[in-house]
């Protein structure tokens, strides 16, 4: 290759990988969100494949349609996560239950694990969004935990929990940026999580007491780490992707709480029913999705946007042949049953009235209000998924994606598997989100694992895991630990969750490179 092919090679992979880095100087340097940044890289994105890789208006079009459907396909579950989550927090269920959980264990290492570890993974399958980090540090200081710590812990905690959880939010969107069944991905991508789950127990063990506490109830954690894992990995394995992390923070929560109400002196303030009351929409929760996905599931089939759309290539010859793009069952989709329980939790709490708080009153329950904090909190979210969508499309279509797949290829080769789940992180420290990290790096982290002959499955179970840990440190879920605990220090927060975060993504890389060497 002459000098010129090899400066022209390289002006190319710059120019391909411009929006990527755009979106990092702008939410990294600039402190800019997600919603600000995703359009900036969104135009970068279009004005690079139009000036240097032959784009037109017909594949911007078409890659702006296809992005459009793949986040709607996103956007369907977090909106109707966001409306399950308000109509349960205003119906006091997530205050109820941090009444009750603390009461139950009486040792500090025990009440981070139950907390922080269990508890936040619990959250984090039913709602996700910075909910565990926000719920969870207040009461982890009322305990007596340092302010950093209780954020540390906090989002340490549920890390591990991130990628089925949301309802399932990130790994649907992995599927669906990478186009790869979730048949093939569920159990790779569980037992990535599985490294990742005992990391994050161990590391909330270790705030909690260092040597003493992990020698006080490291078996315990060990034992919930086994269970979580396996209930996370059965549930994904057969299909139910969407409640994968909802039941295995459910399972732990069970058995933490027969372990520690057995070890209990019986001085505690510990009342299992008011804790039965409050986790009874969950109970819901299970039973829809199930009914959904399950037993009614062809017959909520009958209504699927799928529209076809037409081959387009640059003037360069890169062709995207003609197909569907991602389908959206409008009235099957795990977006449709949240809503379906939504609506069945309201009505039961307008008619039963929402549960009491502390002193024993009950706030008012309004669906206006309902309704309009679902609405405020999905403007930034739909905002930046839907444009960084927008920007991984466009980057496919123009071929920038299998530029920067062959960049990769041919300068890590074999040490790629061990960079794989750093460029997961990497995503949603930048984003903040493992969703946004799978949507604008899952296809390029599968056009490398076919260049360099690598299982596409065990890459991308790498890049979502990285995804999930990588969201630990980055910094608006810091600011959104943090904001809930007073004298909590962002910086000091990010310096040692990210030490917790990079170190479990080490062993999940060295583990994904040993596979992939054999």
């Amino acid at each position: 290759m002459s000098v010129s092919q090899i400066v022209l090679s390289f002006f190319k992979v710059v120019l391909a990988v411009l929006p990527i880095v755009s979106v990092l100087y702008l939410m990294v340097a600039r402190r800019w969100s997600g919603s600000k940044a995703g359009p900036m890289g969104w135009l970068t994105a279009v004005l690079v494949s139009l000036l240097f890789f032959g784009a037109n208006g017909k594949l911007l079009l078409v890659a702006w349609g296809k992005s459009a459907l793949l986040a709607l396909f996103v956007l369907y579950i977090i909106w109707m996560a966001l409306l399950l989550y308000h109509t349960l927090n205003e119906a006091g269920v997530i205050q109820a239950i941090g009444r009750e959980m603390p009461g139950l264990a009486q040792d500090k290492p025990a009440q981070a694990l139950l907390l922080a570890w269990v508890f936040g993974s619990f959250l984090q399958g039913a709602t996700g969004f910075g909910v565990p980090a926000a719920v969870i540090a207040p009461l982890l200081v009322g305990l007596g935990f340092a302010a950093d710590t209780a954020v540390v812990m906090a989002l340490l905690g549920h890390a591990w929990a991130v990628t089925y959880g949301s309802l399932g939010s990130s790994f649907l969107s992995l599927i669906a940026a990478a186009d790869v069944p979730g048949e093939l991905l569920a159990t790779p991508v569980a037992l990535a999580l599985a490294v990742a789950n005992l990391g994050c127990g161990l590391g909330v063990l270790w705030l909690a007491g260092g040597k003493t506490a992990a020698r006080q109830r490291g078996r315990l954690m060990l034992v919930l780490a086994l269970l979580m894992s396996l209930a996370q990995w059965g549930v994904a394995a057969a299909g139910l992707w969407t409640i994968a992390a909802f039941m295995a923070g459910l399972a732990g929560l069970i058995a933490i709480i027969a372990i520690l109400n057995r070890q209990a002196d019986g001085n505690g303030r510990f009342q299992p029913r008011r804790l039965a009351q409050a986790f009874l929409p969950y109970g819901l929760l299970v039973v829809v999705i199930v009914l959904g996905q399950v037993v009614l599931k062809e017959t909520l089939d009958f209504l699927v946007i799928n529209p076809i759309f037409p081959e387009v290539s640059t003037r360069f010859g890169w062709a995207t042949p003609a197909g569907t793009g991602r389908s959206l069952n409008l009235f099957g989709h795990a977006g449709a049953l949240l809503l379906y329980v939504s609506l069945i939790a309201f009505a039961w709490y307008k008619w039963r009235g929402p549960l009491p708080d502390a002193d024993g009153e009950r706030r008012p329950y309004s669906g206006k209000t309902i309704w309009g904090k679902t609405l405020r909190g999905s403007i930034k979210p739909t905002i930046g998924i839907a444009s960084l969508v927008a920007m991984a499309l466009t980057m496919q279509h123009a071929g920038m994606t299998q530029t920067l797949a062959e960049a990769l290829s041919a300068n890590t080769g074999p040490l790629f598997p061990l960079l794989s789940p750093f460029i997961g992180a990497l995503g949603s420290f930048m984003t903040g989100s493992n969703t946004n990290s799978n949507v604008v790096f899952g296809e390029l982290q599968r056009q490398t694992a076919v260049a360099l002959n690598l299982s596409i499955p065990l890459i991308l179970a790498a890049q979502t895991a990285g995804g999930a840990l990588g969201g630990l440190f980055a910094p608006a879920k810091v600011i959104v630990g943090c904001s809930t605990v007073p004298g909590a220090d962002d910086g000091q927060v990010l310096k040692q969750a990210a030490a917790y975060g990079l170190g479990i993504t080490l062993v999940i890389g060295l583990l994904v490179w040993a596979f992939a060497s054999f």
